[in-house]
């Protein structure tokens, strides 16, 4: 796990960049709201809001990012307005809280936006329980998340903004549906479910840090889309949220609270949970539980038993998670699976045309937006096979189809990526054979996506004499590319319950 962590790949260093940008913008934040002259309560919110700002808005263009950013406080502003005016009526608040949750869960459907308005709404009402807000705090509460979303947007957008230097793949979004089949909506109830289970246990264990419970519940849901998915999530929430309390008995608890070095954990804590987010879910609770000790540690309140609280509440939040996933609609982790590669095979087939269009002398053809994208839908399909791969899965028969799954989906990747290199060569020259030759990928993915409409024939991919370099290597990558789409029909048709060795 620390392997995977700290030494996994980081193609141009992105997700350094986007750990130090948040660093810096998180702490330009915070020092903003302290020269200001507010609180610690203030300051702490606009932390937080810079925090979520920076760590939620993903939207596919810079632009888009923007307008989110902006829109972040239209939704949380009236979401602190009422946790605050509730905090005296325990049923109402508790009401009011559920209702935030269901609907923060299944703002999802209307994409990356959607997602982060929710999360920040919810983070707005969990704000208040954390810091015991009143309503006459209310203004300094809103102007510290004003000045702290106009610090982090100067370093996002003007300071550090490498994203304009990128190629941004569009997040995609939940697989569709109406009413209770779509999965936004089964999600949202759900999780209201599950919060409901977590709030009622969380508070007969501590009426005052039961919002930690409900909290675990909230986080366990986010960017999940299975109940294999949910469930995996809560274990790796549960292991970071432990391993992160062993370190704060060691590192947090004798500090009683000193300035200048807590303040460093927190940064380090900031910085672990941005720089290790793609990678390890828990690693990045292990960073979250470092960055929450250290500001119980400041506020003076930190020792062991709240730290053994926290690891009880993070428990019952994804108990109620399991629960609500195995017992409440719930969404299978095959047809969630099945929705994401079908994505990733349509986006092999727009790869493969752009490239074939840029060979035929298209200067409008664009692959490298389009392997981008694959990328990102690649990205999807590992996180809703997570559940089958992961190393204390029981299921070794559909565990040993997923992985076959999985290795031929980046022998596609591989190939595509290959394909687009070459077709950035501008010596490569069209040949008749590419034509051909994308137009057996696109009857391979057709076959996949549609079964019964293809059949695959061996004289397909016979090979011919090339004239021209690039266009040797360009047929090398489309006909293992058409291998490996051949390839998968196995995997893919086969029951997921069935025997399955792989070929």
């Amino acid at each position: 796990m620390l392997k995977r962590a700290f030494v996994a790949p980081d193609p141009g260093r992105l997700r350094l960049r986007f750990a130090s940008r948040a660093v810096l913008g998180i702490v330009l934040a915070v020092a903003v709201c302290w020269v200001a002259g507010h609180s610690l309560a203030a300051a702490t919110t606009g932390g937080l809001a810079a925090l979520l700002a920076l760590f939620t808005v993903t939207d596919a263009t810079v632009r888009g990012q923007a307008v989110t950013t902006a829109l972040l406080p239209v939704v949380g502003f009236p979401v602190l307005a009422l946790a605050v005016g509730l905090h005296d009526y325990p049923v109402a608040r508790d009401a009011a809280f559920l209702a935030t949750m269901g609907l923060g869960v299944y703002a999802r459907r209307w994409g990356p936006r959607g997602h982060s308005l929710g999360v920040f709404a919810f983070m707005a009402f969990f704000s208040t329980q954390f810091l015991h807000a009143e309503l006459g705090q209310l203004p300094q509460l809103y102007a510290a998340v004003l000045l702290s979303l106009a610090a982090t947007s100067t370093v996002r957008f003007g300071v550090w903004c490498y994203e304009r230097r990128l190629p941004i793949a569009a997040v995609p979004t939940p697989a569709g549906g109406r009413g209770l089949m779509r999965t936004t909506t089964r999600h949202a109830i759900q999780a209201t479910v599950g919060g409901a289970f977590a709030l009622a246990v969380g508070q007969a264990l501590s009426g005052e840090r039961w919002y930690w419970a409900l909290g675990a519940t909230w986080w366990v849901f986010v960017n999940t889309t299975s109940r294999g998915d949910v469930l995996v999530r809560g274990f790796r929430r549960a292991l970071g949220t432990f391993l992160g309390i062993v370190a704060g008995l060691v590192l947090i608890v004798p500090l009683n609270g000193a300035a200048v070095p807590s303040a460093l954990l927190i940064c380090l804590g900031i910085f672990g949970i941005f720089y290790t987010a793609a990678v390890s879910y828990s690693w990045m609770m292990l960073s979250v539980t470092v960055l929450a000790g250290s500001l119980y540690g400041l506020l003076g309140v930190l020792d062991a038993g709240l730290l053994g609280l926290r690891l009880a509440e993070t428990g019952v939040g994804a108990l109620g998670a399991a629960l609500a996933v195995l017992f409440i609609l719930p969404i299978t982790t095959h047809s969630t699976t099945d929705a994401w590669i079908e994505r990733v095979l349509l986006c092999v087939h727009s790869c493969t045309a752009e490239s074939a269009a840029r060979l035929a002398g298209s200067a409008d053809a664009d692959p490298a937006s389009r392997i981008a994208e694959l990328e990102s839908m690649l990205g999807k399909v590992r996180l809703s096979l997570a559940p089958l791969v992961h190393p204390l899965s029981p299921l070794r028969m559909r565990k040993g189809r997923a992985l076959r799954v999985l290795a031929l989906l980046d022998d596609c990747a591989r190939e595509v990526r290959g394909l687009a290199a070459v077709a950035a060569d501008p010596d490569a020259s069209h040949d008749a054979r590419l034509t051909a030759a994308c137009q057996r990928v696109e009857a391979a993915v057709r076959s996949l996506v549609a079964p019964g409409s293809w059949t695959y024939s061996q004289a397909a991919v016979a090979s011919g004499t090339s004239h021209h370099p690039g266009a040797e290597r360009a047929l090398a990558h489309l006909h293992d590319l058409e291998a490996a789409l051949v390839s998968l029909a196995a995997p893919l048709r086969s029951s997921p319950r069935a025997p399955y060795a792989e070929a």
